[in-house]
């Protein structure tokens, strides 16, 4: 990863089609409990940054694809390298629902 990588967004919407045609993916929200509830892309999963050692109860296995979103796309950022320290190989960083444009699930 270069210096300007740093600075290159992430495309959410591009991410989630990824996301659809990856088979046995899963799409992760790593914002907390009550941002999700405010509003979350259908079919994700929240495992909020601070708790990522409960990974397992969402991917057990580390070879399972993972499209990873928060706000803006720091946090992702972050849960991206967590994610990879901890051996899941195929972690997609996807950016912040911001910016995403299609529908979204409040619970």
């Amino acid at each position: 990863m270069g210096f300007f990588d740093l600075f290159k967004q992430s495309n959410i919407n591009q991410g989630i089609e990824e996301y659809k045609r990856t088979d046995d993916a899963v799409l992760l929200d790593v914002r907390t409990p009550q941002e999700y509830q405010e509003g979350h892309i259908p079919e994700s999963k929240n495992v909020p940054l601070q708790q990522l050692d409960n990974i397992a109860s969402v991917a057990k296995n580390k070879d399972i694809p993972l499209f990873v979103y928060c706000y803006s796309g720091s946090r992702s950022r972050q849960a991206t390298g967590i994610l990879q320290r901890m051996g899941y190989s195929k972690v997609n960083n996807i950016g912040g629902i911001a910016a995403y444009s299609g529908k979204v699930e409040k619970r």
